[in-house]
């Protein structure tokens, strides 16, 4: 339930127990218990309460336990809205296809590499410092800060990696700074812009 809850949408007990493939009540159960612990909070409009991370220091930590939770098969969610599926925010960093490509990219460049210490991590190489650089992302600042550096979190849609951490957090806003996406207004939707479609492309990277 907590990882559909990266996706930054508030969603009803009914639907976070359809995601996560349990019963109701079970859902229920645990919710009441995320929410007494300050993890959850609950808000009622009309006959349905919608459930979201209480603050962005348990996102961060669902992300943190995500790194060394051991792999399992992810729930298929009971509706994906396409535009979803093809850009998004996983809380602060980007997912769908576009996040999921941009990881692919920078690991096919040789910018991450993968950590042979944990193969959740990802390590910045001078060439991706470089790159990264020119775009405009300074990942010292991103390293400085008190969260994961870099790490590959899994995307429910695609069921692949995407780049998570401060530096994932970091390239999403300077790609919303340059005006290459827009996030849609009342949503974790984004969009990529022409600016953004042609700056992707001469990247390498084909974006919808």
């Amino acid at each position: 339930m907590l990882v559909l809850l990266m996706e930054g949408r508030a969603l009803t007990a009914k639907e976070l127990a359809l995601g996560a493939g349990i019963e109701p009540a079970t859902a229920t159960s645990h919710l009441r218990r995320l929410l007494d612990d300050g993890l959850l909070e609950a808000t009622s409009q009309g006959r349905h309460k919608y459930f979201r991370f209480a603050s962005d220091q348990v996102a961060q930590m669902v992300e943190a336990l995500m790194r060394v939770a051991p792999p399992r098969k992810a729930a298929t969610p009971a509706k994906v809205v396409e535009p979803i599926r093809a850009a998004r925010y996983c809380y602060d960093h980007l997912a769908g296809s576009l996040g999921t490509s941009l990881l692919g990219l920078q690991l096919r460049k040789g910018w991450l590499a993968s950590d042979p210490a944990d193969a959740r991590q990802l390590l910045l190489t001078p060439a991706g410092d470089k790159a990264l650089g020119k775009l405009g992302v300074d990942p010292g600042a991103a390293r400085s800060l008190r969260r994961q550096f870099a790490c590959r979190c899994l995307d429910w849609s695609e069921r692949q990696d995407h780049l998570g951490g401060a530096l994932g957090a970091a390239l999403a806003e300077q790609f919303r700074t340059l005006r290459w996406i827009d996030r849609q207004k009342h949503s974790r939707v984004v969009r990529v812009t022409v600016a953004g479609a042609e700056a992707f492309q001469r990247l390498g990277l084909r974006a919808a």
